[in-house]
């Protein structure tokens, strides 16, 4: 019959959905396993050298080069305790809701101390990195953890998406809007194709940048950082255009 028909084809069509939306997210995962693996290797390689170097008698004669190893193995056991510190966050998206430690915070305070650690990170990319914190009321219920790794995720990606031919000008801004805080995180990088903004938050998706190969990554960021304001009762969204730049407008309800 003609209802049996209907049945049949709306059943095939969507075990082929099923199917096609399956291998899409085996090849997403696979892609996380290789870039994971390369984002450990290296600093592991570069501890490993820096580790053997040290061993050799002339190095500690010269303290130049002690200090360099020192540092270059003190700053990727920081980078190798970041990408861990992502692939723990990727145990989140599994679970309905975050166990969150929130308190009363001032987002003002927070952000300005990360804005102060971040800056170093940007001048050695000949950036500036300025901060307009304008909001009168900034106190919030957050997690003093996961908040700081959203506003230092969504500054990470500026650094990673800057142009190679103009100096990056990161903007971090906060104000209010009736009952909320907003926070504003503005970059004139690469910008995000109109296609992909829409695709940014989800688990696992990278934009393609062309001829960037040095920037590697899990993925997993930007769906971390969407999680954590949701779970905040925030909203978070993106604008964005090719070679342009890129705007993150964070809002988070004020605390009564």
């Amino acid at each position: 019959s003609t209802i049996f028909t209907l049945v049949l084809l709306l059943t095939f069509i969507f075990t082929i959905y099923v199917v096609f939306r399956q291998k899409k997210l085996t090849e997403m995962k696979n892609d996380f396993v290789n870039n994971m693996t390369h984002e450990f290797k290296t600093p592991i390689s570069s501890i490993s050298l820096a580790a053997q170097m040290l061993k050799d008698p002339s190095v500690s004669k010269s303290p130049q080069i002690f200090q360099h190893l020192s540092r270059v193995i003190n700053d990727e056991t920081k980078r190798l305790r970041f990408q861990v510190d992502k692939v723990l966050q990727m145990s989140m998206f599994d679970r309905q809701s975050t166990m969150l430690k929130q308190k009363e915070l001032d987002a003002n305070v927070l952000i300005n101390g990360v804005v102060d650690t971040f800056k170093l990170k940007v001048e050695q990319h000949n950036g500036e990195l300025l901060s307009f914190l304008d909001a009168e009321n900034a106190i919030i219920m957050a997690d003093e953890m996961h908040f700081t790794n959203v506003i230092f995720n969504l500054m990470d990606n500026a650094v990673k998406y800057k142009k190679a031919d103009e100096d990056l000008k990161l903007t971090v801004r906060t104000s209010n809007d009736s009952e909320k805080l907003i926070i504003v995180i503005q970059d004139n990088g690469i910008g995000i194709k109109k296609d992909d903004v829409k695709k940014v938050f989800e688990k696992f998706y990278r934009v393609h940048t062309g001829n960037l190969h040095d920037v590697k990554g899990f993925g997993l960021g930007l769906a971390y950082v969407k999680k954590i304001i949701e779970e905040h009762k925030g909203t978070i969204k993106v604008e964005s255009e090719l070679n342009v730049g890129t705007k993150f407008i964070i809002a988070l309800p004020l605390l009564k």
